[in-house]
């Protein structure tokens, strides 16, 4: 099994495919490492060399900042807005949307499902 990146690649998989397995790579990157490290997209995880497998490690070492780095780059910078107290921060901490969504009748994705309120009775129309 191909390990890169403290990841487990599937061994079926394409490569270009198998990439996108590891967080902070996506389609647009993984092919640009098989188009510069010359490994065809057809070929797959388990055909390819121990070589093409270090090559590939280091290539990413190299240019781009995946798994644990990314994910606590995401965190600070929120983290950050946080402590600054802009607005944006001040919506994270409420865990609403912040980037100018309404919240009137959507957002549930962001606000959690919803919750009745107890008591609360619609008052009839007075004729």
């Amino acid at each position: 099994m191909a390990r890169i990146a403290g990841v487990n690649i599937p061994q079926n998989k394409l490569v270009h495919i198998g990439l996108t397995y590891i967080y902070g790579i996506g389609d647009k990157f993984s092919s640009q490492i098989c188009t510069s490290l010359e490994i065809p997209k057809a070929k797959r995880i388990n055909e390819l060399t121990d070589e093409d497998i270090l090559k590939i490690r280091e290539y990413i070492d190299a240019n781009f900042k995946v798994e644990g780095d990314l994910r606590r780059d995401y965190s600070l910078t929120i983290k950050r807005l946080i402590d600054l107290a802009c607005y944006r921060g001040s919506r994270h901490r409420k865990k609403l949307p912040v980037r100018g969504q309404r919240t009137r009748c959507n957002a549930r994705t962001r606000k959690g499902k919803a919750i009745a309120i107890a008591g609360k009775k619609l008052t009839p129309l007075k004729k």
